[in-house]
């Protein structure tokens, strides 16, 4: 995913520049991204592109490919804990699964 998630932004950035939709001062704008998972298994895939690398000798490690992503992992929280949320990715979750909602809210 972490790769994906790389490719999804170096196309959105080439669009941008294409359309010429940079900033005032010709550079790009932050883009944050992220992975809503509330799929059924544990989450196992890496965040980072980095860690998809094996290690090489110190000199160039520091040039290896750096580029990750947030995760917001539904399965990470409790009913409760989601109940007690209020924001646009439990409203997310939600669509996802009414019924676990309406059975945690009573």
């Amino acid at each position: 995913m972490a790769l994906r998630m790389m490719v999804y932004v170096g196309l959105l950035y080439q669009a941008l520049i294409k359309q010429g939709q940079l900033l005032s001062d010709d550079r790009l704008p932050l883009v944050l991204p992220i992975v809503l998972y509330n799929g059924g298994p544990r989450w196992t895939a890496g965040t980072d592109v980095f860690h998809l690398i094996p290690p090489i000798p110190d000199l160039v490690e520091q040039f290896k490919t750096r580029f990750s992503y947030l995760l917001v992992d539904e399965n990470a929280y409790t009913d409760s804990q989601l109940a007690s949320l209020k924001n646009l990715m439990v409203a997310v979750f939600r669509i996802e699964h009414p019924a676990s909602q309406e059975a945690s809210a009573s």
